[in-house]
């Protein structure tokens, strides 16, 4: 996810609530507070987006065709990197 979706993410108070229970049970796991900024950082990295796919499927779904068009893109520039090369060895 880019930074301007996580920041939108962090708009929504279901998702400060979901950070905040992350907080709560990580820090009495660990036995002291793990701080808002660690416990922020671990969720998005590892439950944003699945929070997302199951909460606003829709967005999810524009964030998955966003990223299949870039690594498209990607992979046909270096394909035509490829080519060019061969035809300059050629």
């Amino acid at each position: 996810m880019k930074i301007s979706e996580l920041r939108e993410l962090l708009k929504d108070k279901r998702v400060i609530e979901e950070i905040n229970k992350h907080l709560w049970i990580e820090s009495q796991k660990a036995g002291y507070s793990i701080g808002i900024e660690r416990a922020t950082d671990e969720w998005l990295r590892f439950y944003a987006e699945g929070w997302v796919k199951y909460n606003k499927p829709e967005r999810y779904q524009k964030l998955q065709s966003a990223s299949r068009r870039k690594r498209a893109s990607k992979i046909s520039k270096a394909s035509s990197k490829k080519q060019k090369a061969k035809r300059k060895s050629s």
